[in-house]
């Protein structure tokens, strides 16, 4: 019985309104829901334009700014490690995938079983200009889009570094990380399904 009690009630609450009260509608009432629930608050305008960026695969949108790999390794160590691991070996507890290749990882492309454990942005992320849009928006996850440009563009070239896709001393800024070519590129194909749609 109580079990039950604590069901309606928590119904009444999220609906905000109570078990036997009449919708204003006539529908029942745990379908009548206030128009807000006066949780949270406005986004600002620092937000706003914090959040409001999208640089696609061909790098449009790149800000001004460098970063190295050397450079990535200090940001990492501080922003990044914690969830994803020191040696970017990820966290599960933490939800942090692996994001640095590991010793004895093996990943085939191939048609055969692969560890999903083991994939990293060098084994399955098609573009090197999404990761630094993904960092930039989403990363770290306690303090999204806190990372400068410059921060963001480091750890971006220690993660293409560590994936053995640049060399320790390269450059990642808005000219050279779109001619970036990541080796699972070719294993995308292009969303078709409303061309494909008008045909049917």
């Amino acid at each position: 019985m109580k079990a039950k009690a604590l069901a309606w009630f928590l119904l009444g609450v999220v609906g905000h309104a109570q078990p036997n009260q009449a919708a204003p509608d006539g529908k029942p009432a745990l379908l009548a829901y206030p128009e807000r629930f006066h949780i949270g608050r406005a986004a600002t305008a620092e937000e706003i334009q914090r959040w409001a960026v999208a640089v696609p695969p061909d790098g449009r949108g790149l800000p001004p700014g460098r970063g190295t790999a050397k450079e990535g390794a200090t940001v990492y160590g501080a922003k990044c490690a914690a969830c994803h691991g020191s040696a970017g070996e990820g966290n599960k507890e933490l939800r942090g995938p692996r994001v640095i290749p590991q010793t004895g990882d093996t990943y085939d492309f191939g048609v055969g079983r692969r560890n999903d454990d083991m994939r990293t942005i060098g084994t399955y992320w098609p573009y090197a200009t999404t990761v630094f849009d993904y960092v930039r928006r989403a990363m770290p996850s306690q303090a999204p889009g806190s990372l400068t440009a410059n921060e963001v563009y480091a750890v971006t070239a220690y993660l293409l570094a560590k994936n053995s896709l640049i060399a320790d001393a390269d450059v990642i800024d808005a000219q050279t990380l779109p001619k970036v070519k990541m080796p699972a590129r070719a294993r995308y194909v292009p969303d078709d399904r409303l061309q494909t749609n008008a045909v049917r």
